[in-house]
């Protein structure tokens, strides 16, 4: 086909010998399904393209995964991902060609995932994880409750240059170590610094 990779015949030939099979017959589902489709190699494994990502396909020891880019806005009908945890995704987990959906379906799915792209449709953003708290010990906040400027400045900070200077105070494994650098963030603080704040002009 005028679009194979010589890149994506080396992945197949080198893949496990259960996941040959499997790959050649999705390879050829997604250039049945739209002549126009480009094979490259993106994070190790190949991908099928056509105005953006369409596709993939990944082959491990027992087992292989193929997806669809953009699965959540995908009709489903045939409940492919369903259960599959990555929903956005969608990635199947395979171990023969027997357990592939059918061509029909196959190409279905993939010309409806080429037309998301031919519209410029694009994949909602990934929700956002929720933030851990971070935890400041009493001892941390009593200083900082005697040192307004530093209060202020570590109030005011993103949450990774408090997460740096909380880790570098309770690491310490003496006392005597810890109140010695309580003192210089302290200090730092309330000239309006970073903890790593010597390495920010390198």
């Amino acid at each position: 086909m005028a679009h194979e990779s010589p890149e994506v015949d080396a992945y197949i030939d080198q893949a496990a010998e259960f996941a040959r099979p499997i790959l050649r017959k999705i390879r050829a589902l997604f250039h049945k399904a739209c002549p126009q489709i480009e094979e490259t190699i993106k994070w190790g494994f190949p991908h099928f393209e056509h105005r953006g990502i369409v596709g993939s396909m990944a082959a491990f020891k027992r087992h292989m995964n193929f997806c669809f880019w953009k699965a959540n806005l995908l009709s489903d009908p045939h409940k492919l991902f369903e259960g599959v945890g990555n929903t956005s995704m969608g990635a199947a987990r395979i171990t023969d060609v027997s357990e592939l959906p059918s061509d029909k379906i196959l190409i279905a799915t993939i010309r409806e995932a080429v037309a998301l792209n031919e519209k410029g449709i694009k994949a909602p953003p990934a929700p956002k994880k929720p933030r851990k708290k971070l935890t400041i010990p009493d001892y941390f906040l009593a200083a900082l409750r005697k040192n307004k400027k530093a209060q202020a400045t570590f109030e005011g900070m993103a949450y990774s240059h408090k997460k740096e200077y909380v880790e570098w105070i309770t690491e310490a494994k003496q006392e005597v170590t810890r109140a010695k650098r309580m003192a210089t963030a302290l200090e730092w603080l309330a000239e309006g610094k970073p903890r790593n704040w010597k390495y920010l002009n390198c």
